[in-house]
């Protein structure tokens, strides 16, 4: 399997997987537990499809929508052995921004050429499915959260993109994106790291500004 497809399915499976947790923190139903894995899922890659006007890729190959449904199955028998189900959610969340950020701006630069779409696509692509999955199963968004997410996206996009214009090899490339964004999101998971936060200050007194 060429690596850019793998990374498709793995991203796929892996955000299809952390929707189905968050299904299971809600305590629904089958249906429901299909229609998160299904729309976390394939939510960041339609998405990318659509913004490059490309042909989405589960509608060419609907093998992606049963990786989901699978994974929505096993997730459906299984979750309730996991005791800590909310972050095996946020460590399988860091595995598919690695592998969907790279995926995204491959697709990218293959469609355009431009390092700067490649970028952008691939921070969307992997920040999408989770915006969605959070949006839809009333979570607080990952986007919200203290720590780093977007910025590793954003990382191991840059990395990818700018490895692939050295010249390096599809594959080496492809790691280099996936554990940059992988380092970044884990480190900030388990140490914490973020930005400083706006601090608001108090306005200026009318009669200071005239």
């Amino acid at each position: 399997m060429p690596i850019l497809e793998l990374l498709d399915y793995t991203g796929v499976a892996v955000f299809a997987a952390t929707g189905a947790l968050s299904a299971s923190r809600k305590q629904l139903d089958i249906i429901g537990f299909l229609f998160l894995a299904a729309a976390t899922g394939i939510g960041g890659g339609t998405f990318r499809d659509v913004i490059l006007a490309a042909p989405v890729f589960w509608v060419v190959k609907p093998t992606y929508l049963i990786v989901c449904v699978v994974v929505a199955l096993l997730v459906f028998v299984l979750a309730h052995r996991i005791e800590s189900r909310y972050r095996l959610l946020l460590w399988l969340d860091a595995m598919g921004v690695s592998a969907y950020c790279v995926m995204g701006a491959a697709k990218g630069l293959a469609a355009t050429g431009s390092p700067t779409v490649a970028i952008t696509t691939g921070v969307l692509t992997a920040s999408c499915g989770g915006i969605i999955r959070d949006l839809l199963a009333g979570e607080p968004s990952v986007l919200l959260r203290p720590e780093v997410y977007v910025t590793a996206a954003l990382i191991g996009a840059a990395a990818f993109t700018a490895a692939s214009a050295a010249g390096v090899p599809l594959w080496i490339a492809s790691a280099i994106g996936i554990a940059a964004a992988f380092i970044v999101r884990g480190g900030a998971l388990r140490f914490g790291w973020r930005f400083p936060v706006y601090r608001p200050r108090p306005g200026r007194h009318p009669d200071d500004v005239m």
